[in-house]
């Protein structure tokens, strides 16, 4: 199975000692073999590790140099964007895709970005700047068209204005992607399906208030959904208050199979087919 979303490089580095751009240290990527050894004996074999500015997403990319079964995306998650250093950041990315998607041979496997995002629209806090955020999520779409990458979709509390966002591109050939920890209704569901994109179902979908959710993870076909971890963040139910990792992916992925009446092997088989054909990734 594939963690489509996962945030290796927050969960081993202590940024209050170690904030700057550098190569992992030996005891940062010793805990990262760790949680890798970990995912692998509970049948997650593949990590994408999510960029949520240029900072993360350059250790996101480190990551993947160190360890084959990681993948990075690039991208700035609306709450990370300024209007100082949004655009210096794009062009960084731009060059880096360049020298990242130069073929190298025909295993999309050399690739390290398989990407863009964490991006979209948050509305969650007050102090929030719409239309700062539309510009860099406008942008980091154009980005994953012209580079033919998938997006990594974040949307709180802003339904209405991330769906128009991606709507505006509606008909686009590459267009195409997951709407991260996916927390809104059916109808809208409906609505991102119809664009083309995937839903991302993580540890939320086992909160017992959650019932909404649940009813859209029944609703929609299996091949339309995509499994994630956003570790450290969003543990399951059975392990709330605790640090989530890679290795809860089978935790989600039971807990799907038993709400579909479906078997874990099979959720497991087509999750894991439709996370390799977004992404570009080779099994």
């Amino acid at each position: 199975m594939v963690d489509t979303h996962c945030h290796l490089n927050i969960m081993v580095r202590n940024f209050a000692q170690n904030s700057t751009i550098i190569p992992f240290n030996a005891q940062e990527l010793q805990a990262c073999s760790l949680i890798l050894n970990d995912a692998q004996k509970n049948s997650v074999t593949t990590i994408i590790n999510v960029g949520t500015n240029l900072t993360e997403s350059l250790l996101c990319i480190e990551l993947s140099k160190q360890f084959s079964n990681c993948f990075a995306t690039a991208g700035i998650h609306p709450n990370d964007a300024t209007a100082e250093t949004w655009r210096y950041e794009m062009s960084a990315f731009e060059k880096i895709l360049i020298t990242d998607l130069t073929p190298k041979s025909e295993s999309r496997t050399t690739k390290s970005i398989v990407g863009i995002g964490e991006c979209g629209i948050d509305q969650h806090y007050p102090d929030f700047n719409l239309q700062l955020q539309q510009d860099v999520f406008h942008a980091q779409i154009q980005l994953a068209l012209k580079h033919n990458l998938a997006l990594v979709v974040h949307s709180r509390d802003a339904d209405l204005q991330t769906y128009q966002a991606l709507a505006d591109y509606r008909g686009e050939k590459n267009l195409r992607g997951t709407i991260h920890c996916f927390s809104s209704d059916e109808i809208y569901a409906q609505k991102y399906l119809d664009l083309g994109f995937v839903l991302g179902f993580g540890g939320t979908l086992t909160y017992p208030k959650n019932q909404k959710l649940r009813n859209v993870a029944q609703m929609i076909p299996l091949e339309k959904i995509i499994l994630e971890t956003d570790a450290p963040f969003l543990p399951p139910q059975s392990l709330r208050g605790k640090k989530n990792e890679p290795a809860n992916i089978a935790i989600i992925a039971n807990f799907l199979a038993n709400l579909r009446n479906e078997s874990f092997e099979k959720v497991a088989k087509v999750t894991d087919e439709t996370s390799r054909k977004l992404f570009g990734l080779i099994a």
